[in-house]
């Protein structure tokens, strides 16, 4: 990318930004890019700035960006989101939760299968190796389990998305 379509980039993630635009697909010759902001808390500016930034000498084509999917700019956000009608009570109840992360790449699933209950629910207990969802990759079935005993409080992820190592899936109130 040459440093006049950096500044387009950028131009238009503010636009999508203000707009609230979630999600955008731009292809234009053989450059793919997609941006697609997490649904709470928006996108973390200054992180994607540095992100362009850091490719402005890449060549014509899909910017790779390490741990992306190719043609793909992740979501980004700067942490739990607190809002001005928040209590600064809400915001440090948000900081002593627990969270559950993926330990592999692939396809998140709330069931062992289609049409079957949900391994768990928002507001319901787990213990520590609890199955909480599959995460397949490669046609291997992963179940994946809790790390942590408490209570369900939120799940980052639809059943069916694709997630990424490291990725959060559950947030547990101890």
């Amino acid at each position: 990318m040459n440093a006049e379509d950096m500044n387009e980039l950028k131009e238009l993630i503010e636009f999508l930004k203000d707009n609230k635009i979630g999600e955008f697909d731009l292809e234009r010759g053989d450059l793919k890019v997609r941006i697609k902001f997490a649904q709470e808390g928006g996108a973390d500016m200054a992180g994607l700035a540095r992100l362009l930034a850091s490719q402005a000498g890449a060549s014509a084509g899909v910017a790779h960006i390490p741990g992306a999917v190719p043609g793909e700019l992740p979501a980004m956000h700067a942490g739990p989101a607190t809002h001005p009608s928040q209590p600064p009570a809400a915001a440090d109840e948000e900081a002593n939760l627990h969270i559950v992360k993926s330990p592999i790449v692939g396809t998140f699933y709330e069931s062992p299968s289609p049409g079957s209950p949900a391994f768990v629910k928002i507001g319901d207990v787990v213990e520590p190796g609890q199955v909480l969802c599959i995460v397949e990759a490669m046609k291997l079935m992963n179940e994946i389990e809790s790390d942590g005993a408490g209570e369900i409080v939120r799940r980052f992820v639809q059943n069916g998305q694709p997630v990424e190592y490291g990725q959060s899936l559950f947030a547990l109130r101890p």
